[in-house]
C-alpha cells in the first residue's frame, strides 16, 4: 500500500511526503520522519509525553515544575522549581504519576513540567 507509516495521530495508512514532512490526509497532521523513528524507540507501549519545552518524557526521568501549583485539600501550593524524581507516565489528563516531597502521591499534568 504504502511505504510511509501510518499517521502517529488517527493511525490512518494514506500518508504522503510533502517535502521535508509527512502529511496525513484524513486529519491534516504533518510530522517529521525523524520524530516518529525517536519516538517508537521511547519503549512507553506507545506513550508519548512532552513537557512543556517539547523535550520527550520517559519512565524515571526527573523533571522540575515551573509554575506554581494549587493542590486539593492543601493549604499550600507545590512551588516553581520543586524537583520530582523518578516520574511515570499513565495515560489521562494527568500523564504523569509521581511523589511530591511533602504532598505524597498525586499526579501533575506534563505542561506543567519540564525535564531536568
Amino acid at each position: 500500500m504504502s511505504e510511509f507509516p501510518p499517521c502517529p495521530k488517527c493511525k490512518s495508512p494514506y500518508t504522503y511526503d510533502s517535502g521535508s514532512l509527512l502529511t496525513c490526509p484524513e486529519c491534516a497532521f504533518e510530522w517529521s520522519a525523524e520524530v516518529v523513528a525517536v519516538e517508537e524507540t521511547s519503549g512507553n507501549d506507545g506513550l508519548l509525553v512532552r513537557d512543556s519545552n517539547g523535550a520527550l518524557l520517559q519512565d524515571g526521568d526527573t523533571v522540575v515544575v515551573i509554575k506554581d501549583l494549587p493542590v486539593k485539600g492543601y493549604s499550600r501550593n507545590i512551588k516553581a522549581g520543586t524537583k520530582v524524581k523518578n516520574i511515570r507516565l499513565i495515560d489521562g489528563d494527568h500523564n504523569i504519576d509521581c511523589k511530591v516531597d511533602g504532598f505524597g502521591a498525586m499526579a501533575l499534568k506534563s505542561i506543567f513540567v519540564k525535564k531536568a
